[in-house]
């Protein structure tokens, strides 16, 4: 296997090993994956733009070992943009920024199957423009459950004066987002998300956990409030999954949601590449409200979710 030399856009690329499979249970080579990512671009670049990326890569497929990877590599070429993180006893780490389509076929070209991006955009990096939670099922509970507990944090956060967009993590699970777009810091989206999380499990608590420890989770679904914190991040809309299958964390509508809660079936919530761009051919971008919806966060958090029930 050799390199074969591309143009995107105003870039030469030296692309490597694009037949090597990266899926083999379903024959998914690495040209493909650059090849979904190309097609992905115009809706996925928007959710990149400006927000420190870790990858996360897979040089011998996804059922070899993996690791993320925050200092963007530094053999990379000098128009790939960079943002240079300050941290608390660490040294400086500079971030790749994935703004354009040639830094975006580069990085997935490193067999980057994943990209997680920071839910804060630079050079505001204490500024969260959006708060998360994730929905993890612990089993026998599954994505099923994710989609019930889902409208209860939807409904929860329109008592509190939140519009939600909703999304498959690419396997069992879904992520609820509420944009912000206004300012706001960690220390109060994280207080805020842990106080919903709490609030659900005080009236759910045979279907939602709060906390982390897998002996709680047996039957049910962790709402997941610690992936609001600035040393974390979440997978992004439009990612690959590093699955069996080549999966995407793929937007879904509310109503789509419901529908799987009324049929008893999640299964065509769960989608792979190549449905992933004729869904967004066909529907646009689901996720648009986290870039343009501006929305402020309530007031105290604890107050705010105790409130609800008052």
């Amino acid at each position: 296997m050799g390199s074969t030399e591309v143009t995107v856009g105003t870039r030469r690329l030296s692309l490597s090993n694009l037949e090597k499979v990266l899926y083999p249970a379903a024959g998914f080579s690495k040209g493909e994956v650059l090849d979904y990512y190309a097609r992905i671009s115009p809706w996925l670049l928007p959710h990149l733009r400006d927000r420190p990326l870790t990858l996360k890569r897979y040089p011998n497929g996804v059922e070899g070992p993996s690791f993320y990877e925050k200092r963007c590599p530094s053999h990379r070429p000098a128009w790939v943009k960079t943002f240079t993180v300050h941290q608390r006893h660490q040294a400086p780490i500079p971030f790749t920024l994935a703004n354009d389509l040639p830094t975006l076929i580069w990085v997935a070209n490193l067999a980057s199957i994943e990209l997680h991006p920071s839910l804060s955009k630079v050079p505001q990096l204490d500024r969260p423009t959006m708060v998360v939670f994730d929905l993890d099922p612990g089993a026998p509970a599954g994505a099923l459950e994710c989609c019930e507990v889902a409208l209860r944090v939807r409904e929860l956060l329109r008592d509190l004066g939140l519009e939600s967009v909703v999304k498959t993590s690419g396997s069992k699970g879904l992520q609820v987002y509420a944009a912000l777009n206004t300012p706001a810091s960690y220390g109060e989206t994280k207080p805020f998300a842990r106080a919903v999380a709490e609030l659900l499990e005080r009236e759910w608590p045979q279907r939602v956990v709060s906390r982390m420890a897998k002996s709680l989770r047996v039957g049910k679904v962790l709402v997941d409030w610690s992936q609001n914190d600035p040393q974390k991040t979440t997978v992004c809309v439009y990612s690959l999954r590093a699955r069996e299958r080549p999966t995407v964390s793929g937007p879904v509508t509310w109503a789509e949601v419901a529908r799987a809660v009324e049929r008893r079936d999640a299964r065509p919530l769960f989608f792979e590449a190549k449905e992933a761009v004729e869904r967004c051919r066909r529907m646009g971008d689901l996720f648009e409200p986290l870039l343009t919806s501006r929305q402020h966060l309530p007031g105290r958090a604890s107050s705010a979710a105790h409130g609800r029930r008052a």
